[in-house]
C-alpha cells in the first residue's frame, strides 16, 4: 500500500532510540501517522516541527497497519512560530481542533483552512480573527455549523448582531432586542455585510461564540473540556496584539 500527500505537521512522539511516530493533517487522506526511521537526527528534528508543512510518502504492507514516512520539507513556518507567544499556543490549538477529526478521514476544505491558519499565526492583526473563523469551519466539517447569513425571524442579511444558542443561526438586531440576555453576540467580522473591526471585544464575542458550540456539541459528548490552550491562545488574543509583530506591507 502507497500514497503520498501534502501535510501539516500536528506533533511528533519518540518511538526506539532514533525514530518518530509522525502525526499529520493531509489534504487527500485526513489526519494521518506514521513511522519516521531517524526522525531524531539532527537534520531531521527540524523538518517534523508543528507548524511546519511536509510533503510525504506513506508506504505499508496492509492498509490498517501503522505504516512509515517518507518525508520532504514544503514551508518551515516552525522556527518563525515558536518565537511568538500566541503563534505558539496557536499552533497546539489547531493541532488538537484537528485531532478532534477521525483518523484517516479527508477533510480537504479544513486542511486549506488550517495552512492560511497557519502561515499568519504571527501576525496581531489577523491571527486571532482566523482562529474563530477556523473553529467555526471545524464546527461545520463535523456536522454543526452556523447559519450566520440570514436572520432566522426575519430572513433579512441586514444589521446581524446576535445568535441563538438552540438553532446556531443569526438574529437581526431588531428581532432580538427583546430576547438579547438570552442570545450570543454575533462579532461583525462574522457578517456578511462585513466589519473588519477586530477590537478585542470583538474577538471575546467570537471566542464565546464558538467556545459554546464546540462545548455543548463536541467536548462535552466526547467527555472533554476545552484545551488549556485555548484559554492562553484567547488571553493573548485580547491584549491588543501586544505579544505579535504587526503585519507590514
Amino acid at each position: 500500500m502507497q500514497w503520498s500527500d501534502d501535510g501539516l505537521v500536528l506533533g511528533a512522539r519518540t518511538h526506539g532510540e532514533s525514530s518518530v511516530i509522525l502525526e499529520l493533517m493531509t489534504r487527500e487522506h485526513g489526519r494521518a501517522l506514521g513511522l519516521v526511521h531517524g526522525g531524531r537526527s539532527r537534520n531531521r528534528q527540524p523538518v517534523l516541527q508543528p507548524g511546519n508543512t511536509v510533503h510525504v510518502v506513506w508506504r505499508a504492507r496492509l492498509d490498517e497497519h501503522l505504516g512509515s514516512f517518507a518525508v520532504e520539507p514544503v514551508t518551515m513556518r516552525a522556527s518563525r512560530l515558536i518565537a511568538v507567544p500566541i503563534a505558539l499556543y496557536g499552533v497546539a490549538l489547531l493541532a488538537t481542533l484537528l485531532r478532534i477529526l477521525p483518523e484517516r478521514d479527508p477533510h480537504p476544505a479544513l486542511f486549506d483552512a488550517a495552512l492560511v491558519l497557519a502561515d499568519h499565526l504571527d501576525e496581531a492583526d489577523l491571527a486571532p480573527a482566523l482562529m474563530i473563523r477556523f473553529e467555526l469551519a471545524v464546527l461545520a466539517e463535523l456536522g454543526f455549523g452556523l447559519d450566520l447569513q440570514r436572520c432566522a425571524a426575519t430572513g433579512t442579511a441586514a444589521r446581524l448582531a446576535y445568535v441563538s444558542p438552540k438553532s446556531g443561526r443569526a438574529v437581526s438586531r431588531e428581532a432580538g432586542a427583546p430576547y438579547a440576555d438570552r442570545l450570543l453576540r454575533l462579532p461583525a467580522f462574522l457578517c456578511r455585510e462585513a466589519g473588519e473591526d477586530r477590537a478585542p471585544d470583538e474577538v471575546r464575542a467570537g471566542f464565546e461564540l464558538t467556545g459554546f458550540f464546540l462545548q455543548r456539541n463536541v467536548f462535552e459528548p466526547l467527555g472533554q473540556s476545552p484545551p488549556p490552550e485555548r484559554a492562553r491562545f484567547i488571553d493573548l488574543a485580547l491584549r491588543k496584539g501586544t505579544d505579535l509583530p504587526a503585519k507590514t506591507a
